[in-house]
């Protein structure tokens, strides 16, 4: 057997050259990272011009370092740049093609830069990018919920805790619930933006640079609102990494609890709403099944996304100052829960402007499982002046004898209810139709149509105004 057989059957087939494959396999980043390319081109066009300000290269070669790179940016749109593993990222792919394009002066590019900070502004633009594509989803998300908060507003369904029947709401008031959710990913994305809105270019290695830079040049060039502070920390922050990450993750869950809502709610057994083809499967051997596909893959994608924050905490947990190669397991964690979450965004706004309601099927079972009994105990403490816990054990009886008779609260008769409580008169009955129930819940945020209508108008001026 021969000592090159020997060898590839020590590193597997994939790696047929041996060490040098494993180790050009383990580092070449080029294949996720070359989604970073239109910022990579737009961090070195920025630097060069403040290199050429300062004196540092000369305004000719900084000219054809300008024009060579947005040569590259066409050739990449176009599809006709070939990318090479040799080269290992995107930050030497681009500079090689340089070289070739321009000749020498393209070395000068590189001058008081390093790989680190590089790296570290090119996705920090990219994530900020995407923060912004997230806010306009959201808020695109956000305005669908309003829209059938307005339809539905009165609208009576039952309200759950612990998914049992608790008390009756409006479909208006479920769906504001999750406008306020979706309002909170937005402010966290907002907040995101602002505190990654520092530039980390000019930090170089990790030391800062001997060069006479003007880092403020290029993160106004850049869109930054000013520098990172420190040049350790430019290199090795990933926080807006997993800050992204952390909001995403929040943002996922909201999005699988609605999910979650819309596969119980499309059940024959519920039959509150229905979906359309266009967001539903059905059976390959059951031809009476319509599966709510979409919603339920909203809700198994947000497990991806948690998966990718818990990741890069792991990675960074360890991580001395300042770079590590490590660093390279941050993007495509990013990359991936940011695709997932635009899809999920986009089907579930979806999915909510395609909905069909049954409003009937949601008032029949909002009076079902006595959802009525807290107004009859608000009723005795407000016109019999009893104390709330003495009035909630009359209620229980009032709910038990109900249950003997196999009749709703508001079907026992008069003369049930004064057995309990001898001071019970017809009006209590007013309280009990779920219809009036809701419509007393007039408390600040409370689910009353009023309310849910002044709700839903105060959000539709923040958000044209967002």
């Amino acid at each position: 057997m021969s000592d090159k057989k020997t060898s590839n059957q020590m590193w597997g087939g994939r790696f047929a050259s041996g060490p040098a494959a494993i180790m050009e396999a383990i580092n070449a980043s080029i294949s996720f990272d070359r989604k970073l390319y239109a910022q990579d081109i737009r961090g070195s066009i920025a630097h060069s011009e403040m290199l050429a300000q300062t004196g540092i290269i000369s305004a000719a070669d900084q000219e054809k370092i300008a024009h060579g790179l947005n040569t590259i940016l066409k050739e990449i749109e176009a599809g006709t740049f070939e990318f090479s593993t040799r080269l290992e990222d995107i930050h030497m792919n681009v500079e090689a093609r340089l070289a070739d394009l321009i000749g020498s002066a393209a070395g000068r590019l590189h001058t008081a830069r390093s790989r680190n900070d590089q790296v570290a502004v090119d996705l920090r633009l990219w994530v900020k990018d995407e923060c912004f594509r997230v806010a306009e989803a959201l808020k695109g998300l956000i305005g669908a919920l309003l829209e059938r908060a307005g339809e539905h507003a009165a609208t009576v369904m039952p309200g759950f805790t612990h998914m049992q029947a608790a008390q009756p709401v409006t479909f208006g008031h479920h769906c504001m619930a999750y406008v306020e959710m979706f309002s909170r990913d937005l402010s966290r994305v907002r907040d995101a933006i602002e505190r990654m809105d520092e530039s980390p270019l000019g930090a170089a290695a990790l030391a800062g640079t001997s060069f006479p830079i003007d880092r403020h040049q290029t993160a106004r060039a850049l869109g930054f609102r000013e520098p990172m502070r420190n040049s350790l920390d430019s290199v090795s922050d990933r926080d807006f990494a997993l800050e992204f990450l952390a909001m995403a993750a929040i943002c996922a869950t909201h999005l699988s609890r609605l999910a979650e809502e819309i596969i119980i709610w499309s059940t024959p057994q519920f039959g509150f709403i229905r979906l359309s083809d266009s967001f539903s499967t059905g059976s390959s051997i059951m031809p009476q099944k319509k599966n709510p596909d979409a919603a339920e893959l909203v809700r198994g994608k947000t497990g991806r996304i948690n998966g990718h924050l818990v990741g890069l905490l792991t990675v960074m947990k360890g991580m001395p100052l300042t770079y590590g190669k490590d660093m390279q397991e941050d993007k495509e964690s990013v990359f991936d829960a940011a695709e997932t979450l635009d899809l999920m965004l986009a089907a579930m706004t979806g999915m909510v402007s395609d909905m069909t309601v049954n409003a009937a099927a949601m008032k029949k079972a909002a009076g079902s499982g006595h959802a009525t009994a807290t107004d009859l105990a608000d009723w005795l403490v407000r016109t019999l002046g009893l104390p709330f816990r003495e009035a909630h054990h009359v209620t229980g009886r009032a709910v038990a004898l109900a249950e003997d008779k196999k009749v709703s609260l508001e079907k026992l008769a008069l003369e049930d209810l004064q057995s309990i409580n001898p001071g019970i008169t017809s009006d209590i009955f007013s309280v009990l139709a779920v219809q009036n129930s809701v419509k007393s819940r007039t408390s600040f945020g409370g689910t009353a149509p009023s309310e849910v209508r002044k709700q839903i108008r105060a959000w539709k001026k923040r958000i044209a105004k967002a």
